[in-house]
């Protein structure tokens, strides 16, 4: 496994693209609304990428065919957006994004809610945002990249929730997808020990329900596998000498 340190002018690449990122979330959050369809959501997306200089990383990756992963309800990840699929009141939306700057990837997705939404929706999307700041306490210099997977595992499993197995987090950098892979759910091994420079990808994605999923049709769209709710929420994180400083939320 190579785990790449990134030297000083690299993480500042990689601040300036989390920054950036951060800022096309915001502005999706909020254009969010009953009676779009989640098309629209992509091509917005899309168009604040690529007005920031920068190109959007998922677009063709491995074939997939839009700049935004956009999941609704018992979508997990990688919806692909279609001009039918109208958001509904009361539907949850998970949107994963990511860009490229001046060769530099960065990766985060956040769930929202449509409108007005249950309270069970919401404790999901909450816990599911609470686990990720529980994980990354734990994502400092000299210790172990499993402290991250152990931390969120047992601050979610207290909800009942279903922590998906089939899907982790990952490292980052001129890939989007880099070593190491990183779970959410609890190891035996301690796993790589982390040291400063290293940029992660820290993402849990929550099911209500049980933790099993299912590949639809279209080989990209990943359900639960019970038809219950799930959330997801992401950063990119940097390991630094002390606290880790995530670089897609000021």
């Amino acid at each position: 496994m190579a785990v790449t340190i990134k030297s000083a002018r690299e993480i500042d690449l990689m601040r300036e693209a989390g920054r950036l990122l951060e800022k096309v979330h915001n502005e999706l959050g909020q254009a969010i609304q009953p009676g779009m369809s989640t098309l629209e959501i992509d091509r917005l997306g899309e168009k604040l990428i690529r007005g920031y200089g920068c190109i959007p990383n998922f677009l063709n990756y491995n074939g997939y065919p839009a700049s935004i992963c956009v999941s609704v309800n018992d979508e997990v990840v990688h919806g692909i957006p279609r001009a039918d699929r109208i958001l509904q009141e009361g539907d949850i939306v998970s949107l994963d994004a990511g860009l490229i700057y001046k060769g530099y990837h960065s990766d985060a997705a956040r769930t929202y809610g449509v409108g007005k939404i249950s309270p069970e929706a919401q404790k999901l999307i909450d816990e599911t945002r609470n686990s990720f700041f529980e994980g990354i306490k734990m994502a400092k210099d000299g210790n172990h990249l499993y402290d991250i997977s152990n931390a969120i595992d047992a601050y979610i499993s207290k909800f009942g929730y279903g922590i998906v197995r089939d899907l982790v987090g990952h490292g980052i950098g001129t890939q989007l997808h880099e070593d190491p892979q990183i779970p959410n759910f609890a190891q035996r091994r301690r796993g790589l020990k982390l040291r400063a420079g290293m940029t992660l990808a820290v993402e849990p994605m929550i099911n209500m329900g049980r933790c099993d999923v299912a590949w639809m049709d279209d080989d990209w769209t990943v359900v639960s596998d019970d038809g219950s709710l799930s959330a997801h929420y992401e950063n990119t994180i940097l390991i630094t000498d002390g606290e880790p400083e995530i670089l897609t939320l000021s």
